[in-house]
């Protein structure tokens, strides 16, 4: 009469892990794609910088806000974006972080 208890149990034990695991893979998924999206983001941010290197001291440059465009000196643009470039790579130590926690957690 033990056996289909211990059956039950370990079933249910079964379950939950299996639940466990689907919802790891789902936040690691999730961290990858915005790891990823960071990537992106770090290159298209460098090309730009490496763009507006190649410009002119007096050309003028604009920044978007919105829907305006801002006169922006091109040094204020570099700044920019070696900050955006600073930001997203400690996101992503973030990211890597927070996924190495979730399996270790699981």
């Amino acid at each position: 009469m033990a056996a289909p208890s211990v059956d039950l149990e370990l079933r249910k034990a079964f379950q939950e892990l299996q639940v466990k695991m689907i919802e790891t893979k789902q936040r690691l998924k999730m961290s990858d794609l915005q790891i990823e999206q960071c990537r992106r983001q770090i290159t298209h941010a460098k090309l730009t910088d490496k763009e507006i290197s190649e410009l002119p001291a007096d050309v003028k440059t604009y920044e978007s806000i919105g829907r305006m465009f801002i006169l922006t000196p091109i040094d204020k643009v570099k700044k920019d974006l070696q900050h955006k470039v600073k930001a997203q790579e400690e996101k992503i130590k973030t990211l890597d972080v927070s996924g190495f926690a979730a399996i270790i957690i699981q």
